[in-house]
């Protein structure tokens, strides 16, 4: 079995592995091609059109899934108090890729609005492009869990 060595923490990881199992930085591998996943940056996503829960026709609260995984336009209504998000097949939003925690995060309906609190994931939880641990969402933020990025809509 061959491995690859963490260019952070210097760390012997599987050969299929792509993060390090130590430090969770990204591995560095020769053959691209066979990989399963992909890695997207903000330049490799384009901005589309508004989209409102009018448009449709969904009442309340919603996270619409616009890109990642070939799911672009998937919704998921918020209809309950938390929301679980994850690779789990628990969860009401089920995320499957390698780059998402079976546990990811959650969607929690507070008094002053909704929020998203990372549960401790491996990658990270990102609104707005940037890391969060928890952060109030407004209309229209962009959540970004491993490969997929999604919208909440609110209004």
């Amino acid at each position: 079995m061959s491995h690859v060595h963490c260019p952070e923490c210097g760390f012997q990881n599987p050969e299929a592995a792509n993060y390090c199992s130590k430090c969770g930085a990204l591995l560095p591998h020769d053959d691209q091609g066979a990989h399963t996943t992909m890695t997207f940056t903000p330049e490799d996503v384009t901005e589309d059109d508004s989209l409102s829960l009018a448009d449709l026709r969904i009442e309340g609260p919603a996270l619409v899934v616009r890109s990642g995984g070939g799911r672009s336009g998937e919704t998921y209504a918020v209809e309950s108090e938390r929301l679980g998000i994850g690779r789990g097949p628990e969860n009401e939003v089920f995320l499957d890729d390698v780059t998402v925690s079976r546990r990811h995060a959650v969607l929690v309906h507070r008094d002053d609005g909704y929020y998203i609190d990372d549960e401790e994931s491996l990658n990270g939880t990102y609104v707005n492009r940037r890391r969060v641990e928890s952060a109030k969402l407004e209309d229209g933020d962009e959540v970004q869990i491993g490969k997929y990025r999604l919208t909440f809509l609110e209004s």
